[in-house]
C-alpha cells in the first residue's frame, strides 16, 4: 500500500496596483516613474524621456502639497495590503489550503515594484502563479503595463505555470459592495428630503480619448460595471444617474463627461449628489482628495446643496470573496493554461487591445 502523500501545489497570487509615495521625499521619483511609462506617456523615447522628467519636475509640489494633506503619503500601500491579506484568507478557505496560498504585492510606480516582487515569489518557489490587477476594468495603461512590467523581471526567474485575470468589471461581488455603499448612502436622502431629487455620479478614472479610439476596452468595461451596479440597485424614480471621469491630465481630450462639469450642473439645477468611485476599489488621493477635497470645494462653490462620496469597495466582504470566486475559477481553468496569456475573451473584437488570445490552449 502507498501511503505517499500527495504534494499539495503552493500557489502565489499577485494583486497589482499602481503605487504611490510613501513619505514626501518619494513624491518627485514616484512621478518620475508615472511620467516616463510608455504606456502613460506614448510618445518616441527621444520625446518621453525630457518630457517626463519635466512633467515630474512641474508636478513634484503640487503632488507634495497633496499628500502633505494626508498625513505626509498615501495610505494606497496599506490598504492595498490589507486587500492582500484578506484575499489570501478567503482563497485558503476556498481551496481548503491557507499554507499552499500567498498573496504578494506589485505596484507599478513605487515600492514595492516588480522586480522586487518577482524575487520574493521566486524565492517562495509557488507551483502556480496568478496574476490579478486591482483596476477591476482593463485598460493599456493600467493592468497592460503592470503586466509588461511583471513579464520583463519574472521571464529570466519564475518558469512555473503563470495565468492572468486581467478583468472583472461585471463580477458579482465586486458589484454588490458598490451597490451595499450606495444604498447606504441612498438612506440619508431622509435627512434632506425637502430638495430635489439626488442625482449619483459614478465617477471612474479618466484616459486619454485616443487611446478608446486605437482599441482601449477601459470605457466599455466602465460601462458594463455601471449597468451592473444600476440593474441591482431599487432606485427610487426620482434618482438619476450619471457616468463620468476625473482625474484628467494634460490639453488632450480625455473621456467624457468629465466629473467636475456633472458637479457643476447639479448645482445649477440644485441637485444634491452622491459620487461613487466605479472604477477604484482603494481609498488614495483619487478619492480622499480629488473626490473628498477638490470637488467638494468645486460643488460649494457651484451650489450643490448636498454632497456626498459613497467609499471605495475596500476589504468588503462581497468584494473580497467574489474576488477570490473569480482567483479560484482561473486557477482551475483547464482551457487557458499557457504562460503569459489572459483569461476568457470578455471584450468584442472591436476592441484591439484586450489581452485575451481567442486561440489559446
Amino acid at each position: 500500500m502507498n501511503n505517499t502523500l500527495k504534494k499539495k501545489k503552493k500557489i502565489a497570487i499577485v494583486l497589482f496596483n499602481l503605487g504611490a509615495p510613501n513619505n514626501l521625499s518619494s513624491v518627485k521619483p514616484f512621478l518620475r516613474n508615472l511620467f516616463l511609462d510608455p504606456a502613460i506617456i506614448r510618445l518616441a523615447w527621444i520625446i518621453r524621456f525630457p518630457l517626463g522628467f519635466l512633467l515630474s519636475v512641474l508636478r513634484t509640489k503640487p503632488a507634495t502639497q497633496i499628500y502633505r494633506a494626508l498625513g505626509g503619503g498615501s495610505p494606497l500601500l496599506s490598504n492595498t495590503q490589507k486587500q492582500a491579506r484578506a484575499l489570501e484568507e478567503k482563497l485558503g478557505a476556498i481551496r481548503k489550503d491557507k499554507d499552499h496560498v500567498r498573496t504578494f504585492v506589485a505596484m507599478r510606480y513605487w515600492h514595492p515594484m516588480s522586480e522586487e516582487v518577482v524575487e520574493k515569489v521566486r524565492q517562495w518557489s509557488p507551483d502556480r502563479v496568478l496574476l490579478a490587477s486591482l483596476y477591476p476594468q482593463f485598460s493599456s495603461s493600467t493592468t497592460a503595463s503592470s503586466l509588461k512590467q511583471w513579464f520583463k523581471y519574472a521571464k529570466k526567474k519564475i518558469f512555473c505555470e503563470t495565468k492572468i485575470l486581467c478583468c472583472y468589471p461585471t463580477e458579482a461581488g465586486f458589484v454588490s459592495g458598490i451597490c451595499r455603499a450606495v444604498e447606504q448612502n441612498l438612506k440619508r436622502q431622509k435627512t434632506f428630503k425637502e430638495l430635489k431629487p439626488l442625482r449619483i455620479l459614478f465617477s471612474a478614472h479618466g484616459i486619454p480619448q485616443k487611446f478608446v479610439d486605437r482599441g482601449d476596452p477601459y470605457q466599455h468595461h466602465v460601462e458594463q460595471t455601471v449597468d451592473a451596479v444600476v440593474s441591482r440597485l431599487v432606485l427610487p424614480k426620482s434618482v438619476d444617474w450619471r457616468l463620468c471621469y476625473q482625474s484628467r491630465v494634460g490639453p488632450m481630450k480625455w473621456l467624457q463627461p468629465y466629473t467636475e462639469d456633472e458637479i457643476r450642473r447639479a448645482g445649477r439645477e440644485q441637485r444634491p449628489i452622491l459620487v461613487v468611485p466605479i472604477a477604484f476599489v482603494s481609498e488614495h488621493s483619487e478619492t480622499l482628495y480629488e473626490l473628498d477635497r477638490e470637488y467638494f470645494d468645486v460643488a460649494v462653490e457651484s451650489g450643490v446643496p448636498v454632497y456626498l462620496r459613497a467609499p471605495t469597495v475596500g476589504i468588503d466582504n462581497a468584494f473580497i470573496g467574489g474576488l477570490a470566486h473569480a482567483i479560484d475559477q482561473r486557477l482551475d481553468d483547464k482551457t487557458m493554461s499557457v504562460a503569459g496569456e489572459g483569461s476568457q475573451r470578455f471584450c468584442p473584437k472591436k476592441f484591439t487591445n484586450c489581452p485575451c488570445r481567442e486561440n489559446a490552449r
